[in-house]
């Protein structure tokens, strides 16, 4: 299983990204997607996840009202729209699926390579 993300890169402070993560090789039914990050020097924290339906969405408090996740499981794609950046927000970012949950933080099966977000003030 692969999970490949991009559409990181450097942004002024008040700009916007929108990240992207791909499903490939096994496939699986029905599972869980999510993104964390990791700063430097910090622990990675949980910023978003989603259902398979999409119909639950789950926010950490500091992106709520600014990050948006979605997914495309006819593409197997999850979708982080990432609106009103601020400098707090840079991180290495990481896409992470669940086979039979909503993902956190520290529960989740398949972790990717992380996409850079700087953002600069």
């Amino acid at each position: 299983v692969q999970l490949q993300a991009c559409g990181g890169g450097l942004v002024q402070d008040g700009g916007s990204l929108r990240l992207s993560c791909t499903v490939s090789g096994r496939t699986f039914s029905r599972y869980g997607m999510g993104w964390l990050r990791q700063a430097p020097g910090k622990e990675r924290e949980f910023v978003a996840a989603i259902s398979w339906s999409g119909l639950i969405t789950n926010y950490a408090d500091s992106v709520k009202g600014r990050f948006t996740i979605s997914r495309d499981n006819a593409k197997n794609t999850m979708y982080l729209q990432m609106n009103s950046l601020r400098p707090e927000d840079t991180a290495v970012y990481y896409c992470v699926v669940n086979l039979n949950a909503v993902p956190t933080a520290a529960n989740y099966d398949y972790r990717g390579q992380g996409t850079q977000v700087t953002v600069s003030s």
